[in-house]
Parts: structure tokens; C-alpha cells; sequence
């Protein structure tokens, strides 16, 4: 599937999984669908698995969208605590479209969380609360991990305190994922690699069909020497990636500055967040440091993933760091916090920065390097080798250190379900295929009305305008597809006399609106229509005769019964 073609399917609103080889522009893909959204004002919740793989489209981790945090399970307590939040209420009420991207590294447990959390501030038993819901992602890459109880050592790494789940913890067996019943869009194009060479191992290691000739060429790269080239470096294991990016730290020649973590609140809490956050308790910093951002900060202009090179230091300490494109950013110390119910339980504080010259394998998926330094001698995980080979846009750019051939094993529960994922894309290729332009274009304007938005016009010979859709339709839109009132309200984020007044406007400018399965209690009507002619119909007059008959009406239950008084 094209991504033009994954792109329009997604207009239609339909809950969808995008995958496909690394390389084949998920992300961009992505970026294309959230453009089109804010063009026409539908609200959009962009989030991933992962920190650094939410910079990708500027978004957060789902996580922290819905509010579940580090928890790895919901009691109802749990679930009633986050429900009081009312920034989280917010957040969800405005959103009509979920993007969760990197979904390989979220576990069923966490996703079913997620849908869980959904449904109740949506007020809505439909997957998700009702929301679009676009998840994106590849098996064959990095799988959910889970933390060991206990450490084998004092000076193991949080990626040794991690092992691999196998594909039974991804989100295809979870209970949200048989709901929301995705359409898969499997892109098949390539837009990273452009070696043949690479592009044919990397879909061997795919296929579980590397040959000794594919092992010829990858053992190749051991050694390799690159001229006027730095590479990236790649290591599975955080020891090793801290014992490089200390031993070329100690290179420079410049006075080192340190900045200790401070924090505050119970320890098994400040533990907890130490290990789930990428903060060094101490971190020793020169000039002319790599270094990489931890934390989104839009506002001071980096993310979490933003690299540059540490440019000096004030007379106060504060460090300099000078990204790609020239802007220098004065560093200053960022928080990490556990909230329960508005109070702060325990926060960490520490400059939002980590050595750069190597990183993970782990927090390299999604990026794109011209070279790289990778040692797969130590794989832990499905997926691994595939990661760190794929970052890469050429096998000349690749230099390897170190080499197992396990790290190249794919989950043979993957091969199995990626079949499967294929022939469901091709089936949604043909379906959608046959659609006409007019269908095509009616699908994505009910979606837009649907979702509150507003729908683009385009004149010929001018640039086009937006035309914002009558609050009126959009209930009648919500009216035809059989919703209550309460779910009308709770979609469109109004109270349930609000939808009333505008089933009232709606009638009295003569549209033709099926309200029948709306009618309330014969005997609310027969009410209603005894004071209705006395009463000039005016509502207070009606509600006043009713409540000293010993007979009782809400004035929206009044108002409902109104709309049928002449039809009974």
C-alpha cells in the first residue's frame, strides 16, 4: 500500500494500524494525517510508546496523555483518582482522533489501560470513548520489556534491569485491539534506504531468511573504517553506552562542570522515577560535550531527543548547548514529579541532558543516520538487530564492533501474524480502491462533521476557504447515526439542553429529522400538552402547573416532550 493510499482510508475515520519496514514513512505519513486534521479543525491527541518516539511529531507519551503513568495496573481506585483530574477531563473531551505511535514497545496490559481510561472520561462504551484511534508501528522492531524485581548487581543499567516480553505481551492480543477492529495499512514503499544491498538483508531478516551470503555482507562491516566520517554509536546495553560517552568526555581538555540531582518525597516513589526517567543522578559535562535533550520544552525550544554540542557555560554554571541549526539554548534544571490528586508525591530535578556520543539501540528506533557504530554482539531482545541495521541508509554507513548472529531473530509468532497483516491490507486496498471520488469525498466529510470539524472548500482559481459547519448539523449528523441525547452531549461536549435547543432549531427551519426513537414517556407528553395551550407554550408556566399537580418535569424533560406534544 502507497502512502497516499494509507492516507485516505485514514480520512475516512476509521480506527487504523499503520506498519510496514523500517524506512517506509510511517511517521511521515503521520505527519501528513495530523496536517490534514488541523486544516480542518479536528481536534488531534499525538502521542507514542516512547519519549524520545513522541519528539518525532512533537507529541507526548500516551502515558502521560491519559494519565496512567508508570502504573502497570488499574484498580478502580486507581481509575476514580485519575477521572478527578480535571486537566485530564480537558484533554479528553477535546480530542476526536488518537495517535499512538511505536506501539510495538506498548504492551496489551498498558493499551487495555489506555481504552479503559478512555471510555470512562468519554462516558462512551465504544473502543477508545469513541475516538478515531490511529496506532502505527512495526512488530519486527523493539518489543514491550518489563523490569526484573530484583538486580543482579549494583552496577547494572536500566536496560540490564529490562527483558524482553515475548509477542504474546503486544498489543494484538489485547482486549482494545479485538474492539477497535483496525484496518491495517501495510505501506510497501521504501524512503530511507536507498542500497539495494541493505534494503535485501533487512527484508531477509524480515522473512527469517538470512542467507550465509546476507551474513557475508553484514560480517563485512566489522571494523569497517570510515574517513571524515563520526558515526553514531549504537550499544544494546547502558554500561556500555555510559563507558563511552564517559571515555570521550575525558578527551576534552576543558574544565568539567557537574550537576547533581536533587529530589524530594518517599523513596520506593523516588526510585521509581529515577529509573522510569533518563536523568543521571550526577551528570559531568566540558565544552565541546555531545549531549541530548530529555524533555520536551517548546517553549525554550528543544525536545526530548534534540541533540547539540555543549557551546560553554555561564559564570553561574548554566550550561550552553548549541543545536544543528545554530540556536544556542541556556540549560536550566527540569522537574520529573509522581501527582496523586493535585499533590506532588515525590520530584526529581536535574539539567534535562544526557552524553550523546553513544545511545541505545532502544532509544535510536525512529531515527535516521547517515552512519553508526553498532555493537550486536549483545543482543537481549527480538528486534535488535533489525533496529539498529534499519537506522542506517546505506551498509557503507554501518561500522560493526561487535556481532552475534541472534541478534538478527525475528519472534516467529511475528512471522505468522505479519502474513496476516499483509493480506488484510491488500483487502483494504481493494475495498477502498473501489471507491469513487464522491465516495471517497462523502466518507471524509461525515468524518469531519462527526468529529466537529470544518470542511474545506475550494473554489477554482482561489486558495480555498473553510467553511465551518452549523453546530445544528453537526447534531443532526450524530441524530442520524441513531446517538442519544446524553451521547450527542458528551460527543460534542455540551450539556444535553443545549442538543434540545438545537433539535428545536433544527424543526422549526423545517429540516427533516427522524427524533423518533427520542420520544420519551407517553405520560410526559400527556403532561406537557395539558398545560401546553394555557401556558402559551412558555416553559415556566408549564413546569410551575406541573410541580403543584404533584407531577414534576425537568425543564428538559419539558422541553423533549414539547417536540412531540402535536405529533401524539
Amino acid at each position: 500500500m502507497t502512502q497516499q493510499q494509507a492516507l485516505a482510508i485514514m480520512k475516512t475515520g476509521v480506527n487504523i494500524y499503520l506498519t510496514g519496514q523500517a524506512g517506509s514513512g510511517k511517521t511521515y505519513v503521520l505527519n501528513q494525517y495530523i496536517r490534514y486534521l488541523r486544516e480542518h479543525d479536528i481536534s488531534v491527541a499525538i502521542t507514542a510508546s516512547t519519549g524520545i518516539a513522541a519528539t518525532h511529531m512533537n507529541g507526548m507519551t500516551v502515558h502521560a496523555f491519559s494519565g496512567i503513568g508508570i502504573r502497570d495496573s488499574l484498580s478502580e481506585y486507581d481509575l476514580d483518582t485519575i477521572l478527578q483530574k480535571s486537566y485530564l477531563a480537558s484533554r479528553f473531551s477535546k480530542a476526536r482522533v488518537l495517535i499512538i505511535d511505536e506501539v510495538s514497545m506498548l504492551s496489551a496490559r498498558t493499551f487495555d489501560m489506555i481504552d479503559r481510561v478512555a471510555r470512562a472520561f468519554k462516558g462512551n462504551s465504544q473502543p477508545f470513548g469513541g475516538m478515531q484511534v490511529i496506532l502505527s508501528g512495526d512488530f519486527f522492531q523493539l518489543p514491550p520489556i518489563v523490569r526484573r524485581a530484583v538486580l543482579s548487581s549494583e552496577d547494572m543499567s536500566q536496560d540490564d534491569s529490562e527483558v524482553s516480553q515475548a509477542s504474546k505481551d503486544m498489543i494484538m492480543y489485547s482486549d482494545a485491539w479485538k474492539s477497535m477492529k483496525p484496518a491495517i495499512c501495510y505501506l510497501s514503499e521504501q524512503h530511507r534506504q536507498n542500497d539495494t544491498l541493505l534494503l535485501n538483508i533487512l527484508n531477509g531478516i524480515r522473512a527469517n531468511a538470512i542467507t550465509d551470503t546476507h551474513l557475508g555482507h553484514i560480517t563485512g562491516r566489522l571494523d569497517a573504517d570510515f574517513k571524515n566520517i563520526e558515526p553514531t554509536k549504537l550499544y544494546t546495553h547502558n554500561v556500555d553506552v555510559d563507558a563511552i560517552n564517559h571515555a570521550e568526555l575525558a578527551k576534552l581538555s576543558g574544565k568539567q562542570q557537574s550537576y547533581e540531582m536533587s529530589h524530594k518525597g518517599r523513596d520506593v516513589l523516588v526510585e521509581s522515577l529515577k529509573k522510569s526517567c533518563l536523568a543521571p543522578e550526577t551528570l559531568v559535562l566540558k565544552e565541546g560535550a555531545k549531549v541530548l535533550f530529555i524533555k520536551n520544552n517548546p517553549e525554550k525550544g528543544y525536545a526530548n531527543g534534540t541533540r547539540g554540542v555543549v557551546s560553554g557555560f555561564l559564570a553561574n554554571k548554566t550550561p550552553v548547548v548549541m543545536l544543528a541549526d545554530g540556536r544556542k539554548i541556556e540549560v536550566s534544571p527540569e522537574s520529573w514529579r509522581i501527582e496523586d490528586d493535585g499533590k506532588v508525591k515525590a520530584e526529581l530535578s536535574q539539567l534535562p541532558l544526557r552524553l550523546a556520543w553513544a545511545i541505545t539501540i532502544h532509544k535510536s528506533q525512529g531515527m535516521s543516520l547517515d552512519a553508526a557504530e553498532i555493537d550486536l554482539s549483545k543482543t537481549f531482545a527480538h528486534g535488535m538487530g533489525y533496529v539498529a541495521l534499519s537506522r542506517v541508509r546505506t551498509l557503507a554507513g554501518i561500522r560493526l564492533v561487535g556481532f552475534h548472529p541472534r541478534s538478527l531473530s525475528v519472534d516467529p509468532n511475528i512471522l505468522t501474524f505479519d502474513e496476516t497483516l499483509q493480506i488484510e491490507s491488500e483487502d483494504n486496498e481493494k475495498l477502498f480502491g473501489k471507491l469513487s471520488p464522491a465516495e471517497q469525498q462523502k466518507l471524509e466529510e461525515d468524518f469531519i462533521i462527526r468529529a466537529g470539524g470544518s470542511i474545506k472548500k475550494v473554489k477554482l482559481g482561489s486558495a480555498g476557504t473553510k467553511e465551518k459547519i452549523p453546530t445544528t448539523v453537526l447534531t443532526k449528523a450524530l441524530i442520524e447515526e441513531g446517538k442519544t441525547i446524553p451521547e450527542i452531549a458528551q460527543i460534542r461536549g455540551f450539556g444535553e439542553g443545549t442538543i434540545i435547543d438545537h433539535i428545536e432549531k433544527l424543526m422549526a427551519a423545517g429540516e427533516e429529522i427522524n427524533i423518533e426513537y427520542l420520544k420519551p414517556k407517553t405520560e410526559h407528553i400527556k403532561l406537557v400538552a395539558k398545560h401546553i395551550a394555557k401556558s402559551e407554550g412558555k416553559l415556566s408556566p408549564i413546569k410551575s402547573a406541573l410541580d403543584k399537580a404533584g407531577t414534576p418535569l425537568s425543564f428538559d424533560e419539558i422541553r423533549l416532550a414539547r417536540l412531540f406534544v402535536d405529533k401524539s
